[in-house]
Parts: structure tokens; C-alpha cells; sequence
């Protein structure tokens, strides 16, 4: 598989630090608003990249965090009069409710910055004993300029960098460019115990040390918006590789910006439009489609009427699972390859669509003997690519019946490398399949 790596800037083979494991870091979100379609690309690039690496057979160890404590969290809880924790918990809740409805894997953890203060007080004081951190009046500062590689990710060189809208002026600052690592509670504000008095994180030293908890010093992808390029990540490695001496990420993914009207869409340019609110409309299966027809590298238009377009081409989708529901057959592996070989070119989502579809107007068009085959190999890259059934369209008993006769005959060739493939995508569309000496039987979740 072949990822773009924007620390590169060139896509570049992907070989994971351990020979069947990969862990990823993706940015979640930050807890003071409702989800919105934005929120849901980011979390859908890191929901396909998880499913291709474990249809190639990895073991996926996927962290997406969530940031519980900030600005804008303790100004909704002041405005709402609230615990900053009860507006956290709100919006959590509600992420991990439209994000099942929208069948996203659950990842392997998603923690919280506040679970993690002492890992963060405990990177914070390594920075400031090697010199590269400063304490000033009770807030703790990253000394930019000794890091040398600084802007090494977003391509900034520090001569070009100036106090400006990014980086806010402090006066406890050596530098303007210099950022926060620590921040001295202010009266009333959620704070914790620190060596320089109570306080509380800033934002880019929670995910380096959430991270380095969970996956280690240096991990194989770190992902998010392409928003978060600068000045987060660029932050995030600076002290990260301070801190440990290492490369702290092999390969950055960031999905670009979804965008209303050529705007960010955001609830401070009143351009926000909730998922929840989308999903009274659309069907979960279409908003993914939307999202996946375009790469996650290609910035998106928010479009009603291609939402519509998407909507149309799921009903198509449905009408031939539909017509085709009890018809046997073979999977077109041929199908299959040139489906893997759309998505090893850095997930190449629109690519594997196509070919999704093609199965699609080849299936109509077939004879009823080669129909069964259509809708089998369209089942197969339905799932694999996240598309949940309802009820009335996963009465599939003769087609995953064949699938396991065919699993049986690789197993029985030796072919054990296909049979898994087959047995794990069968298991992200809600199929289990159980081995035993006397063959093997499949039930649903």
C-alpha cells in the first residue's frame, strides 16, 4: 500500500514498525459543540484507513482522543452554568452515538486529556530539565527556536513565522513564537496540582503524551484534519521528539478541509451544520458514499443536490440486492483485485466507488445465472468499505452461505491468506464465522 505522507510531501510505500501491527493516532474532537459533517470526514479517513489495514491482515491499534478540557469548553460551561465535565460528557455522547449510526469502527481507545495529567505533567517536567521548556509566572512555555527541525511538517521556516492570529502574544513569553505547554489556572477554572502550581494542560502537549501512552515513543501514522497541520502537529513533534530523542510519527494523513461556500465549516462562521441533523434526512450508508467520492486529500463543497446524487446511487445499490436476494454464484476475484489495487494507491476511495458501481451496472444487465455473482462481489467490497444493511437487506443466507462454501475450498487449497481476508471482511459486515474439524458455520453479531 502506498500512503501520501505529508512530512514528505510525496506518497511513500507503507511498512509498519512491527511486521503485523499498526498504530495510529488520529485527533479527535474537541468537546464544546455538536458533531458536524466536517468532524465526521476526518473520523471517516481514519475509519477506512482502519478497515483496509485489517482487510490486509494487520492488527490495528487505533487511538482517537478526545480534548475535555479547553477555552471553549470552560466558556459554554460559564455560559450554560454547568460543569465543564457535564458539556464534555454532552457532546461525547453524542459523537459516539452518530459515529455508531454511521457503522465507524470503534477504535481501539479514545481517551480524554484529563485521564492523562499526570502523563502530561510528567512530559512537560522532561522538557523543562532538558532545557527546552521555561516556567514564567506559573505557565510553562516550548522554547521553539531550539528545536532545529521545527516546521520540518508544515514547511514554515521560523524566520517567516510572526506574532500574528496564530500565535497569541504573552507577555510571559521569551519568544512570540514560543507556545504553551502548561497554563496557570485562572479564578474558577477546572485546575490541577503541578510543580508550578495549580493549572492546567495546553492543548498540543495533551496528544504527545496520549499518544506515547498508548503506542509508544514512535508510532507508525499520526492523522487529523489538514487543519491541525500547523501549528498543532508541527508542535506536537517538537516536543514529542524533544522529549524522546526519536521520530515520534513515520507517516502523517491528513484529510482536507470540508467547506461551505469555499469556508471552513465551523459554528463560529454560523456554516454548521450538525450530523445528527443530516442523519434526520439521509440514510448513514449515503453520507458515507458522499464522503467516500471524493479522496480524502481533495478538499469538499458541502452540495445538497450531490448528497441527492449519493442518495439516488445508494437506491440503486438497494434495488439490485434486492432483485439479485437468493441468486448464487462466485466472487469475481478479478473484481476484487482491481478494488485492492484502487485502494492500495493511498485509499483510493473514488477509484474503489467506481469499481463498486461498475459491479453494479454489469449485475443488471446479467444473466440470472451470473447475477448471484454480482451480488456476492458487491456484498464483499459493500462491506469491506463500511456499508451497514438494514434488516430487510441482510437476509443473505444463500450468498454467505456460498461465501463459506468458497472459504472452505481455499482452506482445503491452502490458500489460508485469501480465507482470512474473506473471514474478516465477512466480520465487519456483521458475520462471524466459526472453524471447527467438521467444517465451519457462520451467525450474525
Amino acid at each position: 500500500m502506498e500512503l501520501y505522507n505529508t512530512l514528505s510531501r510525496k506518497k511513500e510505500h507503507f511498512k509498519p514498525l512491527k511486521e503485523k501491527e499498526v498504530s495510529i493516532y488520529f485527533c479527535g474532537m474537541t468537546l464544546q459543540e455538536s458533531p458536524h459533517i466536517g468532524h465526521i470526514r476526518a473520523a471517516l479517513t481514519s475509519d477506512i484507513l482502519h478497515r483496509f489495514l485489517k482487510y490486509l491482515g494487520y492488527n490495528v491499534k487505533l487511538i482517537v482522543n478526545f480534548t475535555d478540557i479547553d477555552d471553549k469548553i470552560i466558556i459554554k460551561a460559564e455560559e450554560e452554568e454547568k460543569n465543564y465535565r457535564e458539556i464534555a460528557a454532552y457532546f461525547e455522547d453524542e459523537y459516539r452515538e452518530v459515529t455508531g449510526r454511521l457503522n465507524i469502527l470503534p477504535p481501539y481507545f479514545c481517551p480524554r486529556a484529563t485521564q492523562h495529567i499526570e502523563e502530561i505533567i510528567n512530559l512537560v517536567k522532561k522538557l523543562e530539565d532538558k532545557g527546552y521548556a521555561y516556567e514564567k509566572n506559573g505557565d510553562v512555555f516550548f522554547s521553539v527556536r531550539k528545536f532545529k527541525d521545527y516546521g520540518k511538517l508544515s514547511g514554515k521556516k521560523i524566520e517567516d513565522l510572526m506574532s500574528g492570529a496564530r500565535i497569541k502574544v504573552n507577555e510571559n513569553k521569551e519568544d512570540p513564537l514560543d507556545f504553551v505547554l502548561w497554563k496557570k489556572a485562572k479564578t474558577s477554572e477546572p485546575s490541577w496540582f503541578s510543580p508550578w502550581g495549580m493549572g492546567r494542560p495546553g492543548w498540543h502537549i495533551e496528544c504527545s503524551a496520549m499518544a506515547t501512552y498508548y503506542l509508544g515513543e514512535t508510532i507508525d501514522i499520526h492523522g487529523g484534519g489538514s487543519d491541525l497541520i500547523f501549528p498543532h502537529h508541527e508542535n506536537e513533534i517538537a516536543q514529542s521528539e524533544t522529549a524522546t530523542g526519536k521520530k515520534f510519527a513515520n507517516f502523517w494523513v491528513h484529510n482536507e478541509m470540508l467547506k461551505i461556500k469555499g469556508e471552513k465549516m465551523s459554528k463560529s462562521l454560523l456554516n454548521f451544520i450538525p450530523i445528527k441533523d443530516l442523519l434526520e434526512e439521509f440514510d448513514p450508508n449515503v453520507i458515507r458514499l458522499y464522503l467516500l467520492q471524493a479522496h480524502y486529500r481533495s478538499p469538499v463543497d458541502y452540495d445538497n443536490d450531490i448528497l441527492n446524487q449519493a442518495a439516488s446511487g445508494w437506491k440503486k445499490i438497494i434495488n439490485f440486492l434486492n432483485i439479485s436476494k437468493g441468486q448464487r454464484g462466485e466472487l469475481f476475484f478479478e473484481v476484487i483485485e482491481d478494488f485492492e489495487d484502487k485502494m492500495n494507491d493511498d485509499l483510493g476511495t473514488p477509484g474503489a466507488v467506481a469499481v463498486m458501481f461498475d459491479v453494479v451496472n454489469r449485475g443488471f444487465q446479467a444473466d440470472k445465472k451470473d447475477m448471484g455473482s454480482y451480488r456476492k462481489t458487491l456484498v464483499f467490497l459493500l462491506n469491506t468499505l463500511g456499508f451497514s444493511f438494514g434488516k430487510e437487506e441482510r437476509e443473505l443466507s444463500p450468498a454467505v452461505e456460498e461465501i463459506v462454501k468458497l472459504r472452505n475450498d481455499l482452506r482445503d487449497e491452502g490458500n489460508y491468506d485469501m480465507a482470512d481476508r474473506i473471514r474478516s471482511v465477512l466480520e465487519k459486515g456483521g458475520i462471524l464465522i466459526q472453524d471447527s474439524s467438521e467444517g465451519s458455520i457462520w451467525r450474525l453479531k
